[in-house]
């Protein structure tokens, strides 16, 4: 599954990301573990960071920084109305494209 799942992957993650917010806040790490624990371990740290920079950027989470015992504060992430509306239109666009692609796979057009 390897380059296919990378190239399907990086089209995804944001959707992911955003699903997983959509439960409960977190951070980084735990977002990145979180993957991993699900297959997905070829997921490295330095891609959810800039993924997350970016959902901040657009103003789709909103950010707390929480104190950590070892170092400094943490940004934990949580998932606000405009991300839950992009989570929203996510969710949309992943069932049109299944259905299509599950269409394709029968042979139908």
């Amino acid at each position: 599954m390897g380059r296919q799942l990378t190239e399907m992957l990086k089209g995804t993650l944001e959707g992911i990301v955003l699903a997983f917010l959509a439960g409960r806040p977190a951070y980084g790490y735990e977002i990145t573990a979180w993957l991993r624990d699900r297959g997905f371990s070829d997921i490295a740290e330095g891609t959810i960071y800039a993924l997350l920079v970016r959902v901040e950027r657009r103003g789709l989470v909103d950010v707390e920084k929480v104190p950590s015992e070892k170092g400094p504060p943490r940004k934990v992430y949580s998932l606000n109305a405009r991300g839950r509306a992009d989570l929203d239109e996510f969710w949309r666009t992943w069932s049109f494209l299944t259905e299509r692609l599950q269409q394709l796979r029968e042979g139908g057009n």
